[in-house]
């Protein structure tokens, strides 16, 4: 079991539990960063919470 960094809740992380089958969170988009030190593991509600309300990644011109 891993512990979301965001709000303390305890979740299933593939990786991070040596599991072979893909994470969950390799589903949801990998264009928004995580900021700074938080950049460990967040349970699935933070981290679609944080794509959601997170602005959009600057377009290449």
């Amino acid at each position: 079991m891993s512990t979301c960094t965001r709000c303390g809740t305890e979740f299933g992380c593939s990786m991070a539990d040596g599991l072979d089958a893909p994470c969950w969170c390799t589903e949801l988009p990998s264009v928004v960063p995580v900021p700074g030190e938080a950049a460990a593991c967040w349970c699935p509600a933070c981290l679609r919470q944080h794509i959601a309300t997170a602005p959009p990644p600057p377009q290449p011109s």
